[in-house]
């Protein structure tokens, strides 16, 4: 600083130069510290590419609208090995025929869908409706919409109007309207369904 007198005030001057020296210190000691890199992983398997909730949609198959989902969460694993879709809470479907009558429903506690195998499962507390009126219940389903077959390998309670009719094996067209029971293990009439059923269905499972 140049003081009115034209002198220089040197403590000035100092004070400038010990700002700048200091300032180049910590900017070459600041960019010779090692940079911490932070390595995100993805699994694809286990991390969803989209997520939707409350979800109602239908479903189109060659340009027809073949199906109605309900579901309160969607996840889809789009980049998984085998892409599929997750419904954690659940699921309720409906199939319609060419004239957009239900044709048959599903729902289910836990719901995946297979999107290369077309391939539905649907896990936990199962029930189907079919078009007659008939109701199956069953811990697991598999709905194979290349085949267009339904089916299970576990103990099945299948209510028709007059009988109810239970076994394990279970093997279906889409509609629920043709079907084979592998082992049938008892046919009740609707009023006199045995109380042990529950009770079977667990030791079925449990094999």
């Amino acid at each position: 600083m140049i003081r009115p007198d034209g002198k220089t005030n040197t403590r000035d001057l100092t004070t400038i130069l010990w700002v700048v020296v200091m300032s180049l210190f910590f900017s070459v000691s600041c960019s010779g510290d090692p940079k911490e890199t932070v390595e995100v992983v993805f699994d694809p398997e286990q991390t969803y590419t989209m997520k939707t909730t409350e979800v109602s949609t239908l479903v189109s198959d060659s340009g027809i609208t073949r199906y109605r989902a309900n579901a309160r969460e969607w996840l889809v694993f789009g980049k998984a090995n085998e892409p599929y879709w997750y419904f954690p809470k659940g699921i309720y479907l409906e199939q319609f025929d060419t004239l957009f009558q239900v044709k048959a429903s599903m729902k289910a506690d836990t719901a995946y869908y297979y999107e290369k195998q077309e391939l539905w499962k649907g896990v936990g507390n199962v029930e189907m409706k079919s078009l007659d009126n008939e109701y199956f219940t069953t811990s697991l389903i598999f709905w194979d919409q290349k085949s267009q077959k339904i089916y299970s390998d576990k103990y099945i309670r299948i209510e028709q109007q007059d009988k109810v009719i239970t076994g394990v094996g279970f093997e279906s067209n889409q509609s629920m309207t043709e079907y084979k029971i592998f082992n049938t293990t008892g046919i009740f009439p609707i009023n006199e369904t045995p109380g042990d059923t529950t009770q079977l269905a667990e030791e079925k499972d449990r094999t």
